[in-house]
């Protein structure tokens, strides 16, 4: 039996296809002395800028943070934000040829104006939603079958800004039954259906109950709601349940398993991109030829370790590797 410390080392060059909606996510920084005497909010004195991959960027940059070799597919605008997310992809050593460029929508970009204590005080989001079409959405197409020859696992990254449409998901569908590989979707609509061909779909609890118009408090309302999820996608479920861990429903085995996993976190900072770090690392497992509740295993430790830093993070093949003997002690 491989243990979670061989899973994480066999990890290491691994080829998983991207898919998705990239972000670029920015970070002001500065220090609050008093309030505006124009109006009731906070004075920030700038200090520096930061920026971060976002969305199925950070997806992507976790990947490669593994160790994995990462193929990502996505639109940026014809921008200033575009050239610099190509700029911080070129520098996680991420390939982000199958982005596509559309002069005609912004590259998303989150701005975040925070404190020196890491506190938020606002949020601008710089975003083009329509769905993706004609020759923005053939160009997509043609990019997925490409970043899909050459991969051992697709991820489907959803944050509904317009790449993740129906007819992008059926071609990672069927991209991904061509080169007999697994599909996992991250989630963010609520009509679970729109997934089915997906091998995995990884909603969060708020997602899951929307998507079952159910409350998940308890393990048994969270097996349910995986249950109906399922019946509904045809696809396994893992729903990630923040302190209260993860619920597990692996339908590729008969008869299926169901596992609660608890919280792998001992220090919670910011759950800003657990999910994205969660898909990358699943995907690394089942690349790896791992069982879904190993793979589910890996990836609990990873979210338990970025949830912990600020931001979107990811982990290093290291990290994960030492966590997993930890945890194996």
């Amino acid at each position: 039996m491989t243990s979670l410390a061989q899973l994480a080392s066999k990890c290491v060059g691994r080829r998983i296809a991207v898919i998705g909606d990239v972000m670029l996510d920015h970070f002001l920084y500065g220090r609050v002395d008093r309030i505006s005497p124009e109006a009731p909010v906070p004075v920030v004195r700038f200090d520096r800028d930061e920026y971060r991959l976002g969305g199925a960027a950070n997806v992507a940059r976790n990947v490669a943070a593994l160790g994995g070799r990462v193929s990502l597919v996505g639109l940026i605008g014809d921008d200033e934000a575009g050239v610099r997310l190509m700029n911080e992809l070129a520098a996680a050593g991420i390939d982000g040829r199958g982005l596509v460029r559309d002069p005609d929508r912004a590259t998303t970009r989150k701005l975040r104006v925070v404190t020196s204590r890491n506190q938020q005080v606002a949020r601008i989001d710089y975003e083009h939603d329509a769905e993706a079409g004609g020759a923005v959405l053939d160009a997509l197409r043609r990019q997925i079958a490409a970043a899909a020859e050459g991969a051992e696992a697709v991820v489907l990254s959803d944050y509904r800004k317009g790449v993740v449409n129906p007819a992008v998901i059926g071609a990672a569908v069927d991209a991904a039954r061509r080169a007999g590989l697994p599909l996992l979707a991250d989630p963010k609509v609520p009509q679970a259906e729109r997934y089915r061909g997906a091998t995995l779909v990884t909603p969060n609890h708020h997602e899951a109950e929307l998507m079952t118009q159910t409350s998940i408090r308890t393990p048994g309302e969270a097996r349910r709601a995986a249950e109906m999820i399922h019946e509904r996608s045809g696809a396994s479920v893992l729903v990630t349940w923040g302190e209260l861990g993860m619920w597990l429903l692996d339908a590729s085995r008969t008869p299926a398993v169901e596992e609660h996993l608890p919280a792998a976190a001992r220090e919670v900072a910011d759950v800003t991109g657990a999910g994205d770090t969660v898909i990358g690392v699943l995907a690394m497992g089942v690349a790896s030829g791992a069982r879904l509740i190993d793979a589910a295993r890996l990836a609990n430790l990873a979210a338990g370790l970025v949830v912990a830093r600020f931001g979107p993070a990811a982990v290093s093949a290291a990290e994960l590797s030492a966590a997993a003997e930890a945890a194996s002690r």
